[in-house]
């Protein structure tokens, strides 16, 4: 295809992503710059912990064309979802309530952003009017997705490894397709607007950054509430506070994010009243109310067990309440010798505070 042409075609087809509700658009290479040597770096490490996946797909996250043979370019989409810093704020300051990450309060966003890049390839394979190859990720592959939006000029990786866009912060999901339509590439954000600025690294409940840049997965929160399977090491849980399902701290005090805009997507939006809960109120909820409540939903990835285990320990680390030691006590026969051990622990802390006992 001639040039003028696939110009016009990336055009077309940057204006069909913000049509679909996508909130950034942008083409790279399968060329991921350095960043594969970071992964292998981190991997050597053992940052990953028990995340296994990340070790055995190292080769494909690093090379593209290795994932999809033939791919030639990765379009990068961004999508933003609702942040409420104040309300989550506010969230984090009442101890008795559950944390659960900004990202994961409305309908789950893989298959939403899926259904979306796929009507995205359908509408550039009619425009182009020739057979290409698209296939469409959503944090569902091997794939480096936040260095195909910092090669694709999305943003640049902050020293919270997040990717942050200068105009819209941090508060977003990133989606690809990868297809072997030669577009035009875009620019590389390869400058560094982090500056002086260690906010995200203090502010870590846990202190999971090694460094900047440079993330120890065994000791974030987001690492051990959903993707751990084992039980959450004792030295961390009083660190975890109310924090129940991930973290947004090195995000809510990120300075770009003051320039993070409300979310276009309705689905997006807080359900069940999730934002704003009791931990007491959750825990008490049954498998069947769980399933209910978290249909559609990130949450139930970790399933009702990791569910009970993390509000165990945001139990644990609240104010003396009789309900709350009534409650956990309710779930000392629970099947599952993970729960148990967590309230177990949980009990033990509530009753410490028990201002008759002391």
């Amino acid at each position: 295809m001639r040039t003028d042409l696939l110009t016009k075609l990336k055009q077309f087809s940057h204006a069909k992503a913000i049509e679909l509700g996508f909130d950034g658009f942008g083409v790279t290479t399968t060329d991921l710059g350095d960043h594969p040597n970071h992964l292998r770096d981190w991997l050597q490490q053992q940052h990953h912990g028990s995340m296994a996946y990340m070790a055995a797909h190292g080769q494909k996250r690093g090379s593209p064309e290795k994932l999809v043979p033939g791919t030639l370019r990765i379009l990068s989409v961004k999508m933003h979802y609702p942040t409420a810093g104040e309300q989550a704020t506010g969230v984090l300051d009442c101890p008795d309530k559950a944390y659960i990450a900004r990202y994961a309060l409305g309908r789950d966003y893989h298959k939403l952003m899926r259904k979306r890049l796929a009507k995205l390839a359908e509408a550039i394979l009619e425009q182009a009017r020739q057979e290409y190859q698209f296939r469409a990720f959503v944090d569902s592959a091997p794939v480096l997705e936040r260095a195909a939006g910092q090669q694709a000029g999305l943003g640049w990786i902050g020293k919270n490894t997040m990717l942050i866009d200068s105009k819209a912060g941090s508060w977003f999901f990133l989606g690809e397709l990868f297809t072997n339509l030669p577009l035009p590439t875009d620019e590389a954000h390869d400058s560094q607007h982090c500056g002086s600025c260690t906010a995200c690294l203090d502010i870590c409940p846990t202190r999971a950054f090694v460094k900047p840049w440079i993330l120890d997965a065994r000791r974030c929160i987001s690492y051990l509430t959903i993707e751990s399977k084992q039980a959450i090491p004792l030295e961390l849980r009083p660190l975890l506070g109310n924090r129940v399902f991930g973290c947004d701290d090195c995000q809510l005090v990120c300075p770009w994010n003051k320039f993070a805009p409300e979310s276009r997507e309705p689905d997006f939006q807080p359900r069940h009243g999730l934002h704003n809960r009791a931990l007491k109120d959750l825990f008490m909820w049954t498998e069947e109310e769980f399933l209910r409540n978290t249909q559609g939903s990130a949450i139930r990835r970790i399933g009702f067990d990791g569910w009970l285990r993390n509000l165990a320990v945001g139990l644990g680390n609240a104010p003396y309440d009789p309900d709350i030691v009534a409650a956990l006590r309710s779930r000392l026969t629970y099947s599952s010798e993970l729960v148990r051990e967590h309230c177990q622990w949980a009990l033990e802390r509530q009753l410490a505070r028990d201002p008759d006992r002391l």
